[in-house]
């Protein structure tokens, strides 16, 4: 059995924002009724699938990183997938567009070398289908997935049906000062 284990092929995916990190990057939104609001990444997180039709969004301070914090019980977590025995690739998956090279810089900060992918979309939808074709075209057999948002744990959970054959965890963290049980 542990042969077994050692040969399986393992992808740990991690959000970045209130999941390894917090920062004071903001969404600002411009309802389609003209009200101008400011979100965290939790708060746009929650509204984005309840988005309306007319609803703009400048996602500007999220092509910096500002004031990141990181959350150590998690960084401490994705350390120990990266030293374990194994075939495993560690990433981070973020909903952010254009902020690569700020988020690199501060894993590195953290004496982190991981990819980044930066998916540009905050429907949950597109981190399951990234996750899903991470799974066809690298044939992982055990797949672990941390976030902070509900609604992306409940997409990427959805792959269990699509590969039963493959080992699919999920971790909904919740130790982000912003944390608000979503």
């Amino acid at each position: 059995m542990r042969l077994k284990t050692l040969l399986e092929r393992k992808l740990r995916v991690f959000d970045f924002d209130d999941t390894l990190a917090s920062s004071n990057s903001r969404i600002h939104v411009t309802l389609a009724s003209g009200k101008k609001v400011t979100m965290t990444p939790a708060e746009y997180a929650s509204y984005f699938p309840k988005r309306k039709e007319g609803d703009k969004f400048d996602y500007s301070e999220f092509k910096e990183l500002i004031e990141p914090k990181a959350i150590p019980q998690v960084v401490k977590v994705m350390k120990n997938m990266i030293k374990a025995a194994g075939e495993r690739y560690v990433m981070v998956l973020t909903a952010r567009s254009g902020s690569y090279k700020p988020i690199k810089n501060f894993m590195k900060t953290l004496g982190l070398n991981v990819k980044i992918i930066t998916l540009g979309s905050g429907d949950p939808w597109d981190k399951r289908d990234w996750i899903g074709r991470q799974i066809e075209k690298n044939k992982f057999d055990d797949v672990e997935f941390f976030d902070d948002s509900r609604k992306n744990i409940k997409a990427v959970e959805m792959l269990k049906d699509k590969y039963p054959h493959i080992k699919l965890r999920t971790h909904h963290i919740k130790y982000s000062p912003k944390y608000r049980g979503k």
